[in-house]
């Protein structure tokens, strides 16, 4: 049978872990993440990691396995990811299950990243200088500009990245190059809910994380607060909220919003790929029988 990957994607709370574990359980499979944010040990509580128990369910792979202050691209996922592949796939293993909502990372192992030039240093500081003065709305409106697209595959709240998509676009974009093809078939599997309830999951899920001591974390990482991989949802309220510049409710309000405004964002980015099939996350044994005329095709 020919290696299969299959990809579980979705909106954030959507349900994509549980769906995840059981496919995986069902086929004695492994998980690789492609959570960006889950990749990280020192944050926990706020990227609703699997819980404990759930991880020692089936074997993931790319969760806690970087530390907040190391560099870590969407480039070094795609090497280290596609090699711990290759390794399961020789070891009999088939199919492997990825899940999470970065599209970037799922980009990554489906299709290949495209070359990206190197840092313009000189546009770089122009750019932190910007934001300084102006902050993320003049972050947005200006890649909004450049490159409308990049915006919906970003975490809106994540300055870093977005200088980064600018820095790009400025550049010239990417350095398009023939990608080699996978040396596995994808299925991509996208999640799908009610608005009403996806967006009152996102709200219970952020009321959870801040009672299981979301603050608390937040709290020891505040000599850490200028790395890249804590300028995101969840994070950065609650570091306004230490530094007093907002109420305790309205950081966890803002922190529903965020979310659910990049709930939005990811259903935009996925629904643009034909290529996904689209489930309710109750239908997992409508997902498994899928999944197993698939690899029959295969």
């Amino acid at each position: 049978m020919y290696p299969c990957l299959v990809v579980i994607m979705g909106p954030t709370a959507v349900g994509k872990t549980s769906l995840s574990i059981a496919l995986a359980q069902a086929f004695n499979s492994h998980i690789i993440s492609t959570d960006s944010r889950q990749f990280y040990k020192e944050m926990e509580i706020g990227t609703a990691k699997p819980s404990k128990a759930e991880l020692e369910t089936v074997p993931h792979h790319f969760i806690n396995n970087r530390s907040i202050t190391d560099y870590y691209s969407a480039g070094d996922f795609e090497k280290e990811a596609k090699g711990v592949l290759h390794s399961l796939f020789q070891k009999g293993l088939n199919p492997i299950f990825a899940t999470g909502g970065s599209g970037l990372y799922v980009k990554a192992l489906c299709e290949g990243l495209d070359e990206v030039p190197k840092a313009d240093l000189a546009l770089r500081e122009r750019l932190i200088s910007n934001y300084e003065i102006h902050g993320l709305a003049w972050l947005h409106s200006t890649l909004k500009s450049v490159n409308p697209d990049a915006i919906l595959q970003l975490d809106s709240q994540n300055p870093q990245r977005l200088m980064r998509a600018i820095e790009l676009a400025y550049q010239g974009g990417i350095v398009k190059k023939e990608k080699p093809k996978p040396f596995y078939k994808v299925i991509k599997i996208g999640l799908m809910r009610d608005r009403a309830e996806l967006y009152q999951r996102i709200n219970q899920r952020v009321d959870l994380m801040i009672e299981a001591g979301l603050i608390d974390e937040v709290k020891l990482l505040v000599q850490h607060r200028n790395e890249n991989a804590l300028q995101t949802v969840g994070y950065s309220e609650i570091f306004e909220y230490l530094d007093g510049n907002l109420e305790r409710t309205k950081a966890i309000d803002l922190i529903k919003q965020h979310s659910r405004n990049y709930a939005k964002k990811q259903l935009t980015w996925f629904r643009k790929d034909s290529e996904i099939n689209w489930f309710s996350p109750n239908q997992t044994q409508d997902i498994l029988y899928f999944i197993q005329n698939q690899l029959k095709l295969f």
